[in-house]
């Protein structure tokens, strides 16, 4: 595509018929730089869809009508994202991402809702040690979430496996659901959020549109916990924490009243806090 219109008269000094040459001839060169660069990609695949390195190659690549990006060394979703032109939070989303700093070169990510539904797995590490995955975004509004339990939430199998505490000391305010995939715990702006679980800081951070400061552990025998809409973080990533430290301030960023909403992930996959934690 030319980057601009040419005029719709001829410039001064050039006759109709030699400018109307002259554009023809532009137009030509134009179309053969197209042609060459589509059959520039001798493998016979659709062209990438964006650069993301200086070196100007994409890893992202079409799946069943979606799209997938291949993570390279020193990528970031931030950078995904920008070179993608697919939303940061999509990409969490879509991808079931709980630690938005741990993602792996290798790993295939998933653009769009249709597509292989294993893609967004993390490639096999050789150590054992389990990688925490990105956080899904609850939606921003109480709307079609159940409301609060009345203790009758019969207590998981294997509650004793993480032996959890209450993170806050509020009530309940909004239950789990398949779209809440946490609980909202009520409060002041500053009262103290305590790790419900001896665990080690896998991010802190505002990075997940919709959640703002957000704290996630990582825990034994594979249990993921998650603080978000803080006022103040008081931990840093990597950090190791005990059952009951005050890990961050309760706030109302991102959020339309003070709140900690508080999700227990197992294996990677949300489960509802109610079955963890003690009754009140």
């Amino acid at each position: 595509m030319l980057s601009g219109q040419a005029s719709q008269s001829s410039p001064s000094g050039f006759s109709d018929s030699v400018y109307s040459k002259k554009m023809m001839r532009v137009l030509g060169l134009g179309l053969i730089a197209v042609l060459l660069a589509a059959c520039t990609n001798n493998s016979g695949s659709p062209a990438p869809v964006r650069n993301l390195n200086e070196s100007g190659s994409s890893n992202a690549s079409s799946l069943g009508g979606g799209q997938t990006y291949t993570v390279k060394p020193g990528d970031s979703l931030r950078k995904i994202a920008t070179a993608t032109g697919v939303d940061e939070n999509t990409i969490i989303r879509l991808n079931n991402i709980s630690n938005p700093n741990n993602i792996k070169v290798g790993q295939v990510l998933r653009l769009s809702d249709k597509g292989d539904s294993n893609v967004g797995a993390a490639p096999i590490a050789s150590s054992s040690k389990p990688v925490a995955r990105p956080l899904d975004s609850p939606a921003s509004s109480d709307a079609g979430a159940s409301k609060a339990t009345d203790g009758s939430v019969t207590r998981a199998p294997d509650a004793a496996a993480v032996n959890l505490t209450w993170p806050a000391n509020g009530a309940v305010i909004q239950g789990y659901s398949a779209t809440t995939k946490g609980i909202d715990i009520s409060g002041n702006v500053g009262d103290p959020v305590v790790a419900a679980a001896n665990g080690k800081v896998v991010y802190a951070g505002n990075g997940i549109r919709g959640l703002g400061n957000l704290v996630i552990l990582q825990h034994d025998n594979g249990f993921i916990t998650a603080y978000a809409h803080n006022k103040t973080l008081l931990v840093k990533t990597e950090q190791s924490v005990k059952q009951g430290s005050k890990i961050a301030e309760l706030g109302q960023s991102d959020a339309t009243s003070p709140r900690l909403h508080f999700e227990v992930r197992r294996q990677n996959s949300p489960v509802d806090p109610m079955q963890y934690l003690p009754v009140k």
